[in-house]
Order: C-alpha cells, then structure tokens, then sequence
C-alpha cells in the first residue's frame, strides 16, 4: 500500500487529499472564512437550560449558541479520579448539572452542520503526535487499532511510568494509533508538550471573559502532518514555499520522522491536477458512481441519513444470477467505503445491497466492507444483513460533509432534486388566471414565465388557452422572461 497526501494552499483555503495507490481517498477543506472548530475550547455561558431534553444551550460566540447533553457533562470521581460518563450508569438531571448564566469550559465536538449547532462537551481533550491528554482523569487508554498485546502493555506502562508520580492533578491519557513502535523518549517528549500546553490553557482560562477562545487547535496543514501521516505514507507534497516551510519547522519540532518524507512541490501544473483529484471530487459530488463491471451505485444524503443503492446496471454476469450479484456487492462493498471516506459521510447509514440468498455470500461482502473501512480515520460500526435485506451503519460525523462544505441547496428545486415539468406549470398559470378572473375585474391578462413554458403554452397547449379566453371572455398575452427558472411564473392584469 503505497499513499501520498498532497497539500494545496492559496490565500483563501486550504485543501489537503489522501491518495492510496494513485486514488483519492479522503480530502480535507479549510477556508479562511469558515475556519472549522472542532477541536477548540471555549469559555461560554449557559443561556437555556432544558430539562426535557436532559440538555442546554451554550454561548460561546457564535452566531448560534451550541448544544451539550448531560451525558456529555464530565464528572470525575473524587475516589478514582475517573469519569462517571459510563452509559451504565445513570446520568443526573441537567437541572442539577447546570444552570442559567453559570459560566462554562466546553470543547466543540461537532462542528455546526445545517441547522444545527455546535456540539459540546466539558470532557476537555488535548492530542498531540502520539498522545491525547485529558485533564481531571488518571486513565490511560490505547488505541483499538493497536493489536499486538505485548506492544499494548509496552506502551501503556511507559506512559504510566512518565506522567510523574504523587502529583496533585491527575493525568490521563489516550495513545494513539500512531505511536505504535514509538520509544521512550518520544513519549515523555510529548508528556512535556502537553504540560506545558495544558499549563498555558488552564492561565487562559482564569483570565478570560465570557464567551471567549480559549484554545484553538491547529491549522489545516499542520494537523495532517500531525493526524494523518503514517508508516506507509511515502511524500507529503506541499505546493506552497511558505505552508512547506510552516510544516518542516513544526515537523523538526515534534516529528522529526517526517521531515524526510516533506516534499515542496514548485511545478506549473496544479498538484490537485498532476494526480486527477479535481475530477474526482466533481464525481464525488455527483448521486450515481459508476463500477467498472457495469453495475452503479446511487447515493441520497439527507440531514439525518445518508442512503446508498447498489444495482446490477450493465453486469450481466458469466455464470449464473446469484454469482452476478455476489460480485456486483463485492465490488460495491469496496467502492461504498471508499465513497464514505471520501465524500466524509456521517451519521446513519443504510446500504441497500442486491439481494443475497447464500448466506456465505452475505458474510463475505460484510467482512469485504469491514475490511475496507479499517483505514478509515473516523469511527465506524456495521450491523448484519436485516430481514430486509439491508445494512446498516454509522460513521461517526464531526464537520461537513463534502456535498455540505461545497454545494448548497438549488434555489429552484430547493435540494429536492426535481423541478416541475413545464406541462404542469402550465395547468398551473391557467388555474391562477381562473382564479383572478373571480376576483378583479380586468380587460386581459398577460403571462410572463421562461420560455419553455411560454413554448408550450403557444404549441402544445394553444388549444386549452383559446377555450379559457373564449369562457373567460378576455385576450391573454404572453412574455418570455430570459431570467425565470422553469417553475417561476407572474399572471399581470392588463
């Protein structure tokens, strides 16, 4: 598995593509106007507390105040030290929890998404290369995707062994996926990092006012060294002198592993362009992906669920109907979790694979999804085939999705996807002409809409038109008007 992450950088945004094997995979947007804040910590004030939600609304001073749950609400353990956010045990009213104009320490979790707000909680959590540090818990946890036991308890003892002894605070910690391999000294490194990190928060803290920032995390540019660079990741390639400077200095800091692998990119052809991302991002932007058997998927997002089809299309198959649809959901099964990576696809998931009767057939195309999706960086879980015949799953949704980040509703289907068709409005520009004849008195009427609908008006519906004048009694005059969408339409009295 070879892979590659090229950095794009201009004055108004930054973009960054993960490219597996020559094919794009994820891709990250970050402009100057909209920074995201996942991440970053807020000194806020309650505004609105609900009970019936067991939630409450938080100012932090954005134009729409953000959202925390009392599960969300961090409670340590004064015996252990220990959160007591466990789903088992029962979480207490947010009437006790919080209350009206109480000040508050909140971590954005979610960025704000349609019309929703941000997502908080007060479980503070700081990452740096190798580790994550929580404040107010002695936990050390380690990351799932980190197998190999011995290497587990290797790692976790010497994080234990140098976070100090007998100090007042406590320190917890998770480690990350990629300090698997990493020493010592590495470790304590970033222990030190994250003290002195913490230490310059908790002094924010004391003096801000409300709302205010607290702490933000990183850029862009600088996280992807910091999150997404791997052992197989062979070239970071940065087409900015100024970002790739930023970079190799931040990396000769923290991740001196890195700095080999730092390329700047000087060529006149764009390096979005030099590895084809920009048309696969128009693709991805698209319902229908094409699968090389001939075979498609269609995929619906919609504020709560995203929906995803897979049908045969052309792919007829060599042997029989269940073999043809054994390898169409294959072959869908490794396209979808590439499509989910790479559109950035959240929350609940159904995928409505073509009917399987051979359960094997079943059980290889899950192990085939779930296989393909261990290299995603989001959190995903994937439940059997239903009755129905249909997946589902979730993918764990922080920020935008790409279709949210750079599209925005039609103004003229309004994001349904359909418009009415030009025989409709039609029926419907005679029925409002019958409708103001009853009620103004006029000597004609003329119709102003596009010229499609004026089209058919003058063709197809020319013998409707002369029945309504003559019942009416009064002429009726049309207009085009260049700038009217199909659907728009003005009946003028004349």
């Amino acid at each position: 598995m070879s892979e590659e992450i090229l950095i794009n950088v201009t004055p108004v945004e930054t973009r960054v593509a993960l490219v597996e094997n020559g094919m794009l995979q994820e891709v990250y947007i970050e402009r100057s106007g909209r920074l995201g804040i996942v991440g970053n910590i807020f000194k806020g004030k309650v505004v609105r507390v609900l009970p019936g939600m067991e939630a409450a609304f938080i100012d932090i001073g954005l134009e729409k105040a953000a959202f925390i749950h009392a599960s969300d609400i961090f409670r340590p353990n004064k015996k252990n030290n220990t959160a007591n956010n466990s789903p088992s045990k029962t979480v207490p009213d947010i009437s006790s929890l919080l209350r009206e104009g109480q000040s508050l320490v909140v971590q954005v979790t979610k960025d704000p998404i349609g019309t929703k707000g941000a997502r908080l909680t007060t479980q503070l959590s700081i990452p740096s290369r190798y580790l994550v540090y929580m404040p107010g818990t002695d936990h050390v946890g380690i990351s799932q995707r980190i197998e190999d036991e011995a290497e587990r308890n290797r790692l976790k003892s010497l994080v234990e062994n140098s976070r100090g002894e007998g100090e007042e605070k406590p320190k917890g910690y998770i480690i990350r996926t990629v300090a698997d391999g990493a020493g010592e000294e590495e470790l304590k490194s970033d222990i030190k990092f994250l003290d002195r990190l913490w230490l310059s928060v908790e002094e924010k803290i004391q003096a801000a006012k409300v709302p205010s920032v607290i702490y933000q995390d990183l850029p862009l540019c600088i996280r992807t060294i910091r999150d997404l660079v791997r052992p197989a990741t062979e070239k970071i390639r940065i087409d900015s002198r100024e970002s790739f400077q930023k970079i190799k200095t931040f990396s000769e800091e923290f991740l001196i592993d890195v700095t080999d692998r730092l390329e700047s990119y000087p060529g006149e052809r764009p390096v979005f362009d030099l590895y084809g991302v920009e048309d696969e991002i128009q693709k991805a932007l698209g319902r229908k992906v094409q699968l090389k058997s001939g075979g498609y998927l269609i995929i619906d997002q919609t504020e709560a669920m995203t929906t995803i089809d897979v049908n045969t299309g052309g792919f007829v198959g060599h042997r029989n109907l269940e073999e043809t649809i054994f390898k169409t959901n294959l072959e869908a099964a490794r396209a979808i979790s590439r499509q989910l990576r790479l559109r950035n696809l959240g929350g609940i998931i159904i995928l409505d694979f073509i009917d399987m009767e051979d359960p094997e057939h079943q059980r290889s195309v899950l192990r085939m999804l779930d296989k393909m999706l261990e290299r995603d960086h989001a959190k995903t879980k994937i439940s059997c085939v239903s009755e129905l015949g249909l997946v589902e799953m979730t993918r764990k949704r922080t920020t935008e999705s790409l279709g949210q980040a750079l599209c925005e509703p039609c103004p003229v289907c309004e994001g349904s996807g359909f418009v009415k068709t030009a025989e409709t409005v039609c029926y419907e520009i005679l029925r409002e002409i019958l409708r103001i004849n009853r009620a103004y008195d006029a000597t004609g009427y003329l119709v102003m809409a596009s010229q499609g609908v004026i089209d058919r008006l003058l063709d197809e519906e020319s013998d409707n038109v002369a029945d309504l004048e003559t019942f009416i009694d009064k002429g009726i005059k049309f207009q085009v008007e260049v700038m009217y969408s199909q659907v728009q339409y003005d009946v003028v009295l004349i």
